[in-house]
């Protein structure tokens, strides 16, 4: 599917973006994998680690269609990772959260348009379900715009779908590297002790957007079946020993996150791996669906909600991840 391809990824030089360059530099043999990025230090260091002949490293900001255009230039797959993602920074600075996570995806929508590309698959949030904060609405517009994209691609041959899932492991600001990070102080502080967030680790989100890319028809919300862990048993995978205060729930935050409102559930399906959340407008209908990917309609009023979600981890397979997936020297 890859070998031979050109592509793009905006906000290359991110957790995911690092991690799906390595993926498909391992995996497969592409034609140019550019990585489009505003960090031109961040794309030093990663010119160190990726050198291979066929990588560009493409200055750039989504808020720059011309830029846009001109980098896809040649592009058959094109990975949106780009976003302002912090939730308190959105809080404070909102409008250059929307100036980025909605023009900046209008942007990209329109330049993968006149460039010609063949499948675009942008990365959302289990923020964006339900949305409470900044950060969560400028990604449910940023995948409301994705989606509609199909609607105004004529006769061009491409795709736009969108995956949203949870907390990745190990990325940069989420807890577990603060957590692990402020072990040395002897507290871990937290916000809620009923507080639950969706797991998956950035491997598993990168194989996914792979799927995605082969398996999409145009206009789904892809969600994964993943796991769920309380905030209180990450501080007591990582802190044991640490003092574990109470501070409150910052601007902007849910005590439990939300990939799939019970408002979407006459729209769902259930794809085995994962669940699929289809376009009102879709060009066939939920059955149909089904029918083409032997997959079933989920049930009238299904949730998929972190707090209520059958799997949880528990604190020894929070370690295990740990050292998996972010310290291989790890120990509690």
């Amino acid at each position: 599917m890859f070998n031979g391809k050109s592509i793009l990824i905006t906000g290359g030089t991110g957790s995911f973006g690092r991690q799906y360059v390595k993926t498909i530099l391992t995996r497969y043999k592409p034609k140019r994998l550019v990585v489009y990025s505003r960090d031109e230090l961040k794309q030093f260091e990663m010119q160190q680690e990726f050198g291979q002949e066929c990588m560009r490293y493409f200055i750039g900001d989504v808020r720059d269609r011309d830029r846009l255009i001109q980098a896809m230039s040649g592009i058959e797959f094109v990975i949106h990772a780009a976003a302002l993602k912090q939730v308190p920074a959105a809080e404070y600075n909102p409008f250059e959260c929307i100036k980025t996570n909605i023009f900046g995806a209008q942007n990209v929508v329109q330049a993968c348009l006149d460039a010609g590309v063949k499948r675009v698959v942008a990365l959302s949030t289990d923020k964006a379900a339900a949305p409470i904060n900044l950060y969560g609405a400028t990604k449910l517009c940023s995948d409301k715009l994705f989606i509609a994209a199909n609607n105004i691609r004529g006769h061009r041959d491409i795709r736009f779908s969108v995956v949203r899932y949870g907390n990745v492991m190990g990325s940069r600001g989420s807890v577990i590297p603060f957590f692990l990070e402020r072990r040395r102080t002897g507290v871990l502080p937290i916000t809620d002790p009923g507080m639950t967030r969706f797991n998956i680790s950035l491997q598993e989100g990168v194989d996914m957007v792979l799927w995605v890319i082969e398996n999409a028809h145009g206009g789904e919300v892809f969600v994964p079946k993943i796991p769920s862990y309380r905030i209180s048993d990450v501080a007591e995978a990582i802190g044991p020993e640490c003092e574990h205060p109470i501070v409150g729930i910052r601007p902007g935050e849910k005590i439990h996150e939300e990939m799939i409102t019970a408002s979407d559930s006459p729209n769902t399906v259930d794809l085995g791996r994962y669940f699929a959340i289809l376009p009102m407008e879709a060009k066939y209908g939920r059955e149909r669906y089904c029918e083409l990917n032997n997959c079933q309609p989920v049930e009238p009023g299904f949730a998929y909600n972190s707090g209520t979600n059958l799997e949880f981890l528990s604190v020894e397979q929070l370690r295990q991840l740990i050292r998996t997936h972010v310290d291989p020297e790890f120990t509690a």
